[in-house]
């Protein structure tokens, strides 16, 4: 029988491990402080940053909210960065994406100061994630790695394969995978829409990490037997529902459940645990900045 995997259970375990530290910071006189940048009017994006910074006010961080308007010059958001870098309250800056075309995303992650880059964005913390000393592994792909952790799923001498080739998931995944450190040890394999014969590269997959961001890109055909399969994709689209749409991931769920081992539904599967993982780097920012050790695995 297929196991589900509850992203929302771990996540709360993670938020229980957050809170814990923030306790033993505050006690050692540092308040870890969270400040987040919105310059969009998506909905979307602004349900995002108040999930945030609920999640926040429920471990004990501060959260710190800066709206941008969304017309307004790069120069803003490059100025407001700065201010954050500068402030002694504020551990861990982060900047909602998807931003404005006349804003540059890349420009955008070089501005936030390397320790407070909560993200992982930063190239100085890219290199560091790529050499095997980590200062913040990215949000998503460090969930993903939690769950496969709580799952007891095997990854030394695993055959794995990352869909999608994204800075933010695809690319840090598959590097993660493949380091030699707890969960990992991996054979990995990163593919994308471009691949020719993706159901080849999956049937062999122990492993299956999809983030291509592309709706039921991957179905139950095309995988092995028993394989983990954790979806980070979520997408809308149109259904006959009160909202006019749905929510579902970039792996078919209903045919690939009858074929998994273990798999994480959409919504509840990765997505508590990106949010968790930034309250994570958060305090672990804070606890680097104010030389003051911090005891999170």
């Amino acid at each position: 029988m297929t196991e589900i995997i509850d992203g929302e259970a771990v996540a709360a375990d993670v938020r229980d491990a957050v809170a814990d530290e923030v306790a033993r910071l505050s006690d050692a006189g540092v308040e870890p402080g969270l400040a987040t940048v919105l310059m969009s009017d998506d909905p979307a994006s602004e349900t995002y940053v108040s999930m945030k910074q609920r999640d926040c006010e429920e471990v004990g961080i501060e959260s710190f909210h800066v709206e941008i308007d969304p017309d307004a010059p790069a120069t803003e958001l490059y100025e407001t960065i700065d201010d954050l870098n500068d402030r002694d309250d504020v551990h861990g800056i982060l900047v909602q994406l998807p931003l404005p075309d006349h804003v540059d995303k890349r420009t955008v992650f070089r501005r936030i100061d390397p320790e407070k880059d909560v993200d992982g964005f930063h190239p100085e913390n890219v290199g560091r994630l790529v050499a095997g000393d980590a200062r913040f592994k990215p949000c998503t792909p460090h969930g993903v790695q939690k769950l496969l952790d709580a799952y007891d799923v095997e990854t030394e001498g695993a055959d794995a394969v990352v869909v999608g080739r994204s800075d933010i998931v695809g690319k840090p995944m598959a590097n993660l995978l493949i380091q030699k450190s707890p969960v990992g040890n991996a054979t990995t394999t990163v593919c994308h829409s471009r691949t020719e014969d993706l159901a080849g590269k999956l049937a062999g997959a122990d492993i299956v990490v999809a983030a291509a961001g592309i709706p039921e890109f991957v179905d139950g055909s095309m995988l092995k037997e028993g394989a983990t399969v954790i979806d980070v994709g979520i997408n809308r689209v149109d259904a006959d529902t009160e909202k006019g749409y749905e929510l579902v991931g970039d792996v078919e769920y209903e045919s690939a459940s009858e074929v998994a081992g273990a798999i994480t539904p959409v919504p509840g599967g990765v997505g508590p645990m990106t949010r968790a993982m930034l309250l994570y780097n958060t305090v672990k920012a804070a606890g680097l900045q104010r030389d003051v050790d911090v005891n999170l695995d």
